[in-house]
């Protein structure tokens, strides 16, 4: 599916610099007309309130750009070129703070990296000494650190926020299947979650200190509170509590920093609040968990407890807003805005948290966006 072909269905560009930190005065896309698939722009929508937005998809530099006809002009006079092409091929994992987006991109073995304050897109880890080879999660820290998992490396890379690598964290020898990678916002504990192969017991997560050293091991293969079965993904929360998706059991896991069982939740099913095939996990400042589930094609908001409080999207077969056709990886970044990878439609969509006084104004429009 062409990019540029779809550019006036699916994007409202980012009014940037200011957009990304906003908490939210931006516009309401134009409306589609009458004989398109209008997607979903609004959740919950109308007449109820709504909590977050849709507001643009990333899938190329030119995403970072505003497309007025001033904006155009601009650019042509400046002799500035914006490239149009795709930025990835198979989008994995998101991570964002302070205004950059990561994407990691598993077919072109590299980090995607989206900068709104300088409207600029750049790539990370395909130079040595930091060379990836099939990036399969990101993680950032509050100092700009960015945490890349490799599956065939079987390492985690670090790098700083511009993409200068800066060490490593693991070997082969520790690692089998490196598949998710989560951080304190102070980079004092590093976990790496290790999925195994189907037919091993190697399924669980190794932690790890600021400078790279082993702390602990946390969980084994099983069924039991504490165990794990094809955990993909982590997260951790901003008490610091570490959140593991672990997909075979179908269920998110919580522990505490010394590794200690916390509390479990989830089931499987094709009801809200449960899961059938769980992605991507993330946590925002208030404790929330976004799941992303690539059968249901959306994101489900949970609170710390387990009760589900709103799903973002549904699967879909046609490339628009609200519509997932492989959900993947998701995050949440300062601003609330959470950031959702979908494999099957290559982009990233944007969704941004709606405060009560946007909430009215839309109101007053929905007819138009439903």
């Amino acid at each position: 599916m062409k990019a540029a072909a779809h550019a006036s269905v699916h994007r409202r560009r980012l009014t940037l610099l200011a957009a990304l930190w906003a908490t939210g005065c931006a516009r309401p896309p134009d409306p589609p007309s009458a004989d398109e698939d209008r997607g979903e722009r609004l959740w919950p929508p109308p007449p109820e309130r709504p909590r977050f937005a849709w507001e643009t998809d990333l899938r190329t530099a030119a995403d970072l750009f505003e497309d007025d006809d001033a904006s155009r002009t601009r650019r042509l006079l400046a002799g500035e070129h914006v490239p149009r092409d795709p930025a990835f091929d198979k989008p994995t994992a998101v991570a964002a703070r302070a205004g950059r987006i990561y994407v990691a991109d598993s077919v072109r073995r590299r980090i995607v990296v989206f900068d709104v304050p300088r409207r600029k897109a750049f790539v990370m880890g395909w130079r040595p000494p930091g060379t990836l080879q099939k990036p399969s999660a990101v993680a950032v820290d509050a100092a700009g650190l960015v945490y890349v998992a490799d599956t065939t490396l079987r390492k985690v890379m670090v790098y700083d926020a511009l993409g200068l690598y800066q060490r490593d964290i693991g070997s082969p020898a520790q690692f089998q299947r490196p598949t998710g990678v989560a951080v304190e916002a102070s980079g004092r504990q590093v976990y790496v979650v290790d999925r195994g192969d189907n037919d091993n017991d190697r399924h669980r997560v190794l932690a790890f200190d600021g400078v790279g050293r082993t702390t602990r091991e946390i969980g084994t293969r099983g069924t039991r509170p504490g165990q794990f079965n094809i955990p993909v993904q982590a997260a951790v929360a901003s008490d610091d509590t570490l959140w593991v998706l672990d997909a075979g059991n179908f269920r998110v896991q919580a522990f505490d920093r010394t590794g200690g069982f916390v509390r479990a939740f989830g089931q499987v099913g094709n009801g809200l609040g449960q899961f059938a095939r769980p992605r991507g996990i993330a946590c925002d400042r208030q404790g929330r968990l976004y799941v992303t589930d690539a059968a249901f094609g959306n994101v489900q908001v949970f609170e710390p407890d387990g009760t589900l409080l709103i799903s973002l999207g549904r699967v879909g077969r046609s490339d628009r807003p609200g519509r997932y056709g492989l959900a993947h990886g998701v995050a949440v970044d300062e601003t609330g805005r959470v950031y959702v990878v979908d494999q099957f439609f290559n982009k990233v969509e944007v969704l941004r948290p709606v405060g009560e006084q946007e909430a009215s104004r839309l109101l007053q429009v929905a007819p138009k966006y439903r």
